[in-house]
C-alpha cells in the first residue's frame, strides 16, 4: 500500500511541478481584460426538473447583475412538472430575454436530453425571430454567475471553440464539513489541475456550469453523434463534451482563476452551494464516478496522445485511490496507537517517511489554494476535511461499482441521480448586484453625463442617487423603480386600494409595517405578499417572519403608490 501511495504521489507532485512551471511562462497579456471583440449574441442554457424554489431567484439574481447587452437565457422544463414551468413563465413574462423550452415528453430524462431540446427550442427561436445565437452557455438552476463571465466568454470565443470559466463553492462556516470539502476540492482543482491540462493542451472537461461553446463547436457535436449534440445516455455529459470535442480537434481554453476588484465582482468564477449533507453529496458523488470514471472508460477507452492517455487515468484513478485511502487512514491511525514504526524494518519506515512527507506536501498545497480564495482561517480545516473528503469519495466508489456492475448485468441503462439544488439568500447576492447608475445608463434611462453631474451635486439633504434624479427631473419614479427591481432581483407591483385584502393587512401588526414601510396586500397558495418602496434587509425580513408562518414574498412599489395605498387605509 505504501508503494502505491508514494506512485500516487509522485503524480500528485508531478502536476504540482507543471502548474507552477505554466504559471511561471505565462505572459501577462494573458489575463489582461477583455477588450475590442464585439459582443456576440449568447444563449445561455439551464435545464430543470422540480427546480420551481430557485429558478425565479436564479433568474432574477443573474438577470440584475450581469454586465452584458446581449443574451438569452433558454430554460428547459418537462410538461409533467407544472410547479417548474409555471416559474419559468413568470420570469418570461417578466424579462423579455427568458424563454421556456419545453421538452416534448415528460421527464425526468436526463440533464443532456433536456439540454438537446432546450438545443432545438433555440432552433426554432432563431426560426421565429430572425435572431442568430453565436455562443451558447450552459448553467445550472443554483448558478450564480459572475457579472463579467459572458465578457470574458465572448472575448476567447474569438479563438476558442470551448471555454471553461472557473467553478468554486459559496463560502459556508468551519462546522459545514461536507460543503467544505466541495470548497478544498474546487479550489485545487480550478486553481491548478485544469490550468495545466489547458496550458499543455490535454482535453479539458467540461464543468457542465460557466462552460461556453461556439455554435460551430455544437454543430459538429451534432454531426458526429447522429444530431445529438449532448449524449442523452451520459450521466456527466459536460465532461463528456469535452473529450468528444478535444477528438473533433475544436481548441478548448480553461480561463485561469483570476481575482478580480471587488467593484467588478471578485474572483471570475461561477458560485454555488453544493450539498451539504452526506445523503445528498454522496448521491452526486456516486453519479459523477459511474459518469467520469466507468461510463467513460466504457464509452472512451483509453485512446488518445500519451498527455490524454494521462489524464484518463487521472480521472479513473479513485477507483482504486479512494478504497484505499479509508483504508490507509486506518493504518495511520493504528500505526500512531500502537507505535508501528518502532518495529517496522529499515526499509519500510524509509517508505513510510516518503508517503507521509508527500501526503504533507498534498495537504500544504490543497490549504494554499483553498486560502487563496476563503482565507487561511477557514483553509486551516483543510486536514479535518480531508478525513471526510476520503470516507466521501470511497463510500461513492463503491455505490457507484455497485449500481454499475448491478445494472451491467441486467442490461439496463445506467440510472441519472439528479442533484438537489439550494440558492443562497438575498444578502448573499447583493455583492454581485451592478450598481443603479449602470442600469439606468444601460437602459438608455439617463444619459452618463446627466449621471456624472448628479453624482458631483451636493447633496445637502441626504438622498439616495435614484431620489436625486427623480427630484432633478432626469427620471420618473416608474423608471427608478424599474431599474431598482431589475439590480434588487424583485418585482414590481401596480396596485390600487381596491387590490389590497384586509385579511392580508391582519396578518402582521401594524405597528411593525409602520415601522418597515410595507403593506401587506394578498394571501394566496401559502405565501403573505408584501409591498413596500424599499429593498427588504435581513433585520426587516427577520422582523417580519417573527409575526407569520407564511413565506414572504416581496414587490418593490414606488412611493407614491405606497403612499395612496397607506392612506387609503386610514
Amino acid at each position: 500500500m505504501a508503494v502505491i501511495f508514494l506512485l500516487s504521489g509522485l503524480d500528485d507532485l508531478a502536476v504540482d511541478l507543471a502548474w507552477a512551471w505554466a504559471t511561471f511562462r505565462r505572459e501577462p497579456t494573458a489575463l489582461e481584460r477583455p477588450a475590442g471583440v464585439p459582443p456576440r449574441s449568447i444563449a445561455i442554457f439551464v435545464p430543470l426538473w422540480h427546480e420551481h424554489a430557485v429558478i425565479e431567484k436564479m433568474l432574477a439574481h443573474n438577470i440584475g447583475a450581469i454586465r452584458y447587452p446581449d443574451y438569452h437565457f433558454f430554460v428547459g422544463a418537462y410538461p409533467n412538472d407544472a410547479p417548474t414551468r409555471n416559474a419559468i413563465e413568470r420570469a418570461a413574462e417578466r424579462y423579455p430575454n427568458v424563454h421556456l423550452a419545453l421538452c416534448p415528453h415528460e421527464g425526468p430524462t436526463s440533464k443532456a436530453d433536456c439540454l438537446n431540446w432546450i438545443y432545438q427550442n433555440l432552433a426554432l427561436y432563431e426560426e421565429k425571430s430572425g435572431e442568430f445565437f453565436d455562443i451558447v452557455v450552459t448553467h445550472d438552476a443554483e448558478d450564480l454567475i459572475h457579472p463579467e463571465a459572458l465578457r470574458w466568454i465572448n472575448y476567447h470565443a474569438a479563438k476558442y471553440d470551448f471555454i471553461q470559466i472557473p467553478v468554486l463553492a459559496l463560502a459556508t462556516p468551519l462546522g459545514a464539513l461536507i460543503h467544505g470539502v466541495y470548497c478544498d476540492e474546487f479550489a485545487e482543482c480550478h486553481s491548478r489541475d485544469m490550468v495545466v491540462r489547458s496550458e499543455y493542451g490535454c482535453f479539458l472537461p467540461g464543468a457542465g456550469v460557466g462552460t461556453g461553446y461556439r455554435r460551430e463547436a455544437l454543430e459538429k457535436l451534432a454531426a458526429a453523434n447522429s444530431n445529438r449534440v449532448f449524449e442523452p445516455v451520459a450521466l456527466t455529459e459536460d465532461y463528456e463534451c469535452g473529450l468528444r470535442l478535444h477528438r473533433l480537434g475544436c481548441s478548448q481554453m480553461f480561463l485561469p482563476l483570476t481575482r478580480l476588484s471587488a467593484a467588478e465582482g471578485g474572483f471570475l468564477a461561477t458560485r454555488e452551494f453544493f450539498p451539504k449533507s452526506w445523503r445528498t453529496a454522496l448521491r452526486q458523488r456516486t453519479r459523477w464516478v459511474m459518469g467520469i470514471s466507468l461510463q467513460g472508460w466504457e464509452r472512451f477507452g483509453w485512446r488518445g496522445t500519451p498527455g490524454d492517455v494521462y489524464w484518463l487515468w487521472r480521472d479513473r484513478k479513485g477507483l482504486i485511490g479512494s478504497p484505499l485511502g479509508v483504508l490507509a487512514n486506518a493504518m495511520f491511525f493504528y500505526g500512531v496507537a500502537t507505535a508501528l514504526w518502532t518495529r517496522a524494518g529499515a526499509f519500510d519506515t524509509r517508505l513510510a517517511v516518503a508517503t507521509l512527507t508527500l501526503q504533507a506536501f498534498r495537504i500544504a498545497v490543497r490549504m494554499a489554494f483553498t486560502a487563496r480564495v476563503y482565507g487561511w482561517i477557514f483553509a486551516c480545516g483543510v486536514p479535518v476535511r480531508a478525513f471526510f473528503a476520503n470516507a466521501l469519495n470511497a463510500a461513492a466508489t463503491v455505490c457507484a461499482l455497485v449500481r454499475y456492475s448491478a445494472a451491467t448485468m441486467q442490461g439496463q441503462p445506467l440510472r441519472w441521480l439528479k442533484t438537489e439544488h439550494a440558492y443562497p439568500s438575498r444578502a448573499a447576492l447583493l455583492t454581485h448586484r451592478r450598481r443603479l447608475g449602470e442600469i439606468l445608463v444601460g437602459a438608455g434611462y439617463v444619459n452618463a453625463a446627466a449621471l456624472r453631474e448628479t453624482l458631483a451635486v451636493s447633496n445637502p439633504k441626504s438622498l439616495r442617487l435614484g431620489e436625486r434624479l427623480v427630484h432633478r427631473g432626469l427620471l420618473t419614479e416608474d423608471r427608478l423603480y424599474e431599474a431598482l427591481s431589475l439590480q434588487q432581483g424583485l418585482p414590481t407591483v401596480h396596485l390600487q386600494p381596491s387590490d389590497v385584502s384586509p385579511r392580508a393587512v391582519r396578518a402582521l401588526p401594524s405597528r411593525v409595517t409602520s415601522k418597515w414601510h410595507c403593506l401587506p396586500f394578498r394571501i394566496a397558495e401559502g405565501g403573505l405578499y408584501v409591498a413596500s418602496p424599499n429593498a427588504p434587509s435581513p433585520a426587516m425580513n427577520e422582523a417580519l417572519r417573527r409575526f407569520t408562518a407564511l413565506e414572504i414574498h416581496f414587490h418593490l412599489v414606488t412611493p407614491s403608490t405606497y403612499k395612496r395605498l397607506e392612506a387609503s387605509l386610514h
